[in-house]
């Protein structure tokens, strides 16, 4: 509990049983109320050390980070806010009180953590991400008017203003989707510096080639997508 708000992580996760306990045991219990690991079919130990390390285990056997976080979503039954987090020990989890701190406060609804305006370690974003970024970002304000300076996954969100954005997408352009109608909604946006490092393992998407162009082409798909709606 955080200042009378309920929190609750979510965490996708498939093959990551290198790095799923480090970042379960970083994650401050003193202030997050349930763990929620969302397995996505892995076939390594994953799922086994999610649950040694006292998360709540998930499945879905769809592929998809989407689909894992509204997996994730369905399963809460009461909360106040949730924190969207990686299960690759790329983020620091003991940076959560940043995140939801403005949200708790009154500040924000929504609230991203910027790997840009933190520090980042060198050759934690590869040349793909850093760049597709930019672009994914730069699109975001030309057609919506509103300068965000990352895409990035460490994010938390009021639940109630969640359930509003009534998220769709089931891959690639769950972020893009989120900050979009979260503009387009007119939720109270606020950006906070987190640091960034290289993850532990290999990257499913940005380290390969058919993963990067996959992603990307869905993400300014997404954006384009909620433009011509408008």
């Amino acid at each position: 509990m955080f200042r009378n708000n309920k929190v609750s992580v979510l965490m996708p996760a498939y093959n990551e049983e290198k790095s799923i306990a480090k970042v379960i045991s970083g994650i401050p219990k003193q202030i997050v109320d349930e763990i929620i690991v969302i397995d996505n079919g892995s076939t390594d130990n994953t799922a086994a050390l999610a649950v040694q390390n006292g998360a709540r285990l998930v499945r879905e056997q769809r592929r998809g980070y989407g689909v894992c976080c509204l997996r994730g979503i369905e399963a809460i039954s009461d909360t106040d806010i949730i924190v969207i987090l990686d299960s690759d020990y790329s983020d620091y989890p003991q940076q959560i009180n940043r995140l939801i701190e403005p949200i708790a406060a009154g500040e924000a609804d929504f609230v991203i953590g910027s790997r840009v305006l933190g520090r980042l370690e060198d050759g934690a974003l590869t040349p793909q991400q850093y760049w597709g970024n930019k672009l994914a970002v730069f699109m975001i304000h030309r057609l919506f008017g509103y300068r965000f300076t990352d895409m990035g996954p460490f994010r938390a969100i009021r639940y109630e203003s969640l359930k509003k954005l009534d998220m769709q997408d089931k891959d690639f352009g769950w972020n893009a989707e989120m900050q979009i109608k979260a503009v387009k909604s007119g939720l109270k946006i606020k950006e906070v510096p987190v640091d960034y490092r290289k993850r532990i393992g290999d990257s499913k998407i940005s380290g390969t080639i058919s993963g990067t162009i996959k992603a990307g082409t869905k993400i300014i798909f997404t954006i384009f997508k909620y433009f011509l709606e408008r």
